[in-house]
């Protein structure tokens, strides 16, 4: 049979089997354990188990279960509470000022955490209610909680951006300190929507009036919120920057300090460590079998020919390296609206990093570029995970279609950054250069 029928059944097979419903690991270990039977016979599976031994050897994997603790003990503790209350303070008397503070904290977070849902979820309990309650447009809150939880797959420590690593081969630490000005760009970007809509039409969200706004001595004293995150995010990214830990180790460390937050915040107790790992089993195991299928999948894939067919296929694109890499951006974000972001990475980075090293770009900035898109796959319809996070916590008067409508200016807002990325790579470069050439 020709590389190129496999090629199709094979990718139409994953297609058919995921619109159906059916779990990304099994999917993409049942498919590729079927056509490796085919194609190389039953010895390929002693190949695929080396494979998964050696990736279970890597040190760097201890940091996913290490990181989603931490988010799973931070999301059940005080800390949002605390900050959204001090943002409430600060911002609440300029025109869309809650929402832009709500961002900003989905911005501390994602420096805590590193999993997309933790912010979302928290953000949509404690500061969605009070912004509605406000007057503020329901739509705007919305999408402004929605990409604001984004921000925790980009902004490091990010779970996404080991496994990128763990793919590719790149530095960790480079990948971290890849996304902290980017981060910091899409805030900003969303930011600057977000006022600029409220000037153009100031009933989308109205100010709080000036005999509810604070004092200054009570804004002093609730910027003690902002003690414990920064106490945490110098503990992770500080440790990391320094030379002090490695990503893992840094892990580590952040677990200590949400522990340390959670019993500051008085919610520390045997039930709450319980359910906080209970859930990071739970999470990490899905991590782990999708990882164990993507060996799998990367094994078949080989098996058929089908990467050098796929590879030859995009360079006889048009317009040379830069329109190659406009078609991955695309293919990335329309599978985004379908597919699991990790999913998306293993079925597709063993097809692009090749071409990506071959056109002679840096694979840490396609990474940015790469883990951007995946933040826009959180939101974007019909299935990313942020809008059900999201519909789960909201009260009943806003439904699924106000979700939907919702994202489409902050999906814009993300478009405009991927390409001010790609039009300035040493906005995500120079940090790591900085911190890594020495």
């Amino acid at each position: 049979m020709s590389t190129e029928i496999l090629t199709l059944l094979f990718f139409g097979s994953l297609i058919l089997f995921l619109v159906l419903g059916l779990p990304l690991a099994f999917v993409l270990g049942g498919v590729s354990t079927l056509f490796l039977m085919f194609t190389w016979g039953p010895q390929s599976f002693f190949m695929v188990a080396a494979k998964v031994w050696s990736t279970m050897e890597s040190f760097t994997l201890v940091a996913i279960p290490l990181f989603v603790f931490m988010a799973m003990v931070l999301e059940r503790t005080g800390v949002a509470r605390a900050l959204y209350h001090m943002m409430y303070l600060w911002w609440g008397g300029v025109r869309g000022g809650l929402a832009i503070g709500t961002v900003f904290i989905c911005a501390i977070f994602a420096a805590m955490v590193g999993i997309s849902g933790a912010a979302v979820v928290a953000m949509g309990t404690i500061a969605l209610p009070t912004m509605l309650e406000r007057g503020y447009n329901k739509r705007m809150v919305l999408g402004c909680i929605n990409m604001g939880g984004g921000l925790g797959i980009l902004i490091p420590p990010s779970v996404l951006m080991i496994l990128y690593s763990l793919v590719t081969g790149v530095s960790v630490g480079q990948m971290f300190a890849a996304g902290v000005l980017p981060g910091i760009l899409l805030v900003g970007l969303v930011s600057l929507y977000i006022l600029i809509r409220c000037l153009i039409q100031p009933e989308m969200a109205p100010a709080l009036p000036k005999e509810e706004r604070a004092t200054w001595a009570e804004k002093i004293r609730a910027l003690r919120a902002v003690i414990l995150p920064a106490l945490i995010v110098l503990m992770v990214l500080g440790s990391i920057a320094a030379g002090a830990a490695t990503p893992t180790e840094a892990a580590a460390i952040g677990v200590l300090g949400a522990l340390i937050s959670a019993i500051v915040h008085k919610q520390f107790s045997w039930k709450f460590m319980r359910e906080a790992s209970v859930k990071t089993f739970a999470l990490t195991g899905m991590i782990m079998w999708i990882l164990f299928a993507a060996h799998a999948f990367s094994a078949a894939y080989q098996s058929m020919g089908a990467q050098s067919m796929i590879q030859d296929l995009m360079m006889s694109i048009p317009g040379g390296k830069w329109a190659i890499l406009i078609v991955m951006q695309a293919i990335l974000f329309l599978l985004g609206m379908v597919l699991d972001p990790v999913g998306i990475m293993l079925i597709t980075l063993p097809v692009f990093m090749p071409m990506i090293m071959e056109m002679g770009f840096n694979p840490v900035w396609f990474g940015i570029l790469f883990v951007m898109n995946m933040e826009l796959g959180y939101m974007t319809p019909p299935f990313g995970f942020n809008l059900f996070y999201l519909k789960g916590v909201v009260p009943a008067s806003v439904s699924m279609r106000d979700i939907y409508i919702s994202v489409i200016p902050y999906v814009l807002v993300g478009i405009l950054g991927i390409a001010i990325i790609m039009m300035f790579p040493e906005i995500a470069l120079w940090l790591p250069k900085l911190l890594f050439s020495r």
